[in-house]
């Protein structure tokens, strides 16, 4: 009779998975697939219907498939709690409760340290090459998964739950920065169902504004309109992820040319954002910085070709790059000289907005999930027979090109 690492490891690879390519999909580390294979753990009971889904069997299977050779029940623990009698489950189950809560091999510590590197993380993300943040980022991320076996309390447990769901938010959007797109999709998943368990409404909000994002790159437009007003039902009144899908709603809108819909949502931005003290210093990609209002602004009103994009993308290009090196510029300041672009074709200023372009494509700032956006101008540019058009192709190629050996 097989033993249990066979028989899990037989049916994964009996799905055609590899134990990278299974982990991914169920959004934890190999090492971890590794444990679970070797019978050194198994996985978490929020894990499991997840994995059923990915290797195709029922609940019933599943359990089947990761119970250990010659199966004995646990032994009680040592000490006071061993003299209990067995016989009322439901006094050695408060007793049991009352040792787990008292208990811990994390730490309030442990937690406070995961907690102040995710939000050193999610401080580098707008001025960080995605690949290199992607890696600090994973490497925390199996760290969290490695202490999900450990012992410790309830309390810690919906910390580790929360920075867990936080860390595999963030690790989603550089795969959608970098166009990983399945690998997108099985870290939000995770992401939200560590939201699920710490019930935290706001990082499953974030999970459902990040998809709208991943799916509007894509060209979903209804569906990225879709999950941004879910993600403002879930979001707690006046956070900052209510802030950024109502943004996502009005970039959604204006490309799909729902005017009341797009300039409705700039305001609702705009009066919410309002209501928050601007921060000095470094921004944190999960706290809503008022000054991103006006980036989303000149982005939304250049899709929807309305001139004012060009004042408001001019405002934000001064505001964050008063110096003229274009490789020292925030990612936000690329974006917004790409909006810039197309608001000048929009008016007919055609040497300004090849220059834009080019400047902004040079910059090195446009992340893979936007190259679509860059590469609208340089065909806007093509279609007009504009003399700078192979200089600005090539430059895009060169871009393109510098990503993937990046």
């Amino acid at each position: 009779m097989s033993s249990r690492r066979q028989r899990f490891a037989e049916r994964r690879k009996a799905c055609g998975l590899s134990q990278e390519e299974f982990a991914e999909a169920v959004g934890v580390d190999r090492s971890t697939v590794q444990r679970w294979e070797t019978g050194k753990n198994g996985p978490q009971p929020w894990q499991r219907p997840r994995i059923a889904k990915v290797l195709a069997v029922t609940a019933n299977e599943l359990d089947a498939l990761l119970v250990p050779d010659a199966y004995a029940p646990p032994r009680p623990p040592r000490g006071w709690l061993a003299a209990v009698p067995t016989d009322g489950d439901d006094e050695f189950d408060a007793l049991e409760l009352a040792r787990r809560v008292s208990a811990s091999d994390v730490g309030k510590e442990t937690l406070r340290r995961l907690e102040t590197s995710f939000d050193g993380l999610a401080t580098a993300y707008p001025v960080s090459p995605p690949q290199a943040l992607l890696q600090r980022v994973r490497r925390h991320a199996a760290y969290v998964s490695h202490l999900m076996d450990a012992r410790m309390t309830l309390a810690e447990q919906r910390r580790l739950h929360v920075v867990g769901g936080w860390f595999q938010l963030l690790g989603a959007t550089l795969h959608i920065d970098l166009n990983q797109q399945h690998a997108a999709t099985a870290r939000l998943r995770a992401a939200a169902t560590f939201a699920q368990h710490a019930e935290h409404r706001e990082i499953e909000a974030w999970c459902y504004e990040t998809d709208a994002w991943r799916v509007l790159t894509e060209g979903e437009y209804g569906r990225a309109l879709e999950l941004s007003r879910i993600a403002q039902d879930l979001a707690p009144a006046g956070s900052s992820v209510a802030i950024q899908a109502t943004a996502q709603e009005g970039r959604a809108s204006a490309r799909l040319g729902e005017g009341p819909g797009t300039y409705g949502a700039i305001d609702r931005v705009q009066r919410m954002s309002g209501k928050l003290t601007p921060r000095k210093g470094t921004e944190h990609h999960y706290q809503y910085d008022p000054g991103k209002a006006l980036a989303y602004t000149a982005t939304t009103l250049a899709w929807a070709g309305d001139p004012a994009a060009e004042r408001c993308a001019r405002e934000v290009i001064a505001r964050l790059a008063p110096a003229d090196d274009v490789e020292k510029w925030p990612r936000r300041v690329a974006s917004a000289t790409i909006d810039l672009a197309l608001a000048l074709l929009d008016g007919d200023r055609l040497d300004e907005a090849c220059d834009a372009a080019r400047r902004a494509i040079l910059s090195g700032r446009i992340v893979p999930s936007n190259h679509w956006r860059a590469l609208e101008v340089v065909k806007a540019v093509e279609t007009r027979r504009l003399p700078e058009a192979p200089d600005l192709r090539e430059a895009y190629q060169g871009l393109r090109a510098l990503t993937a050996n990046g």
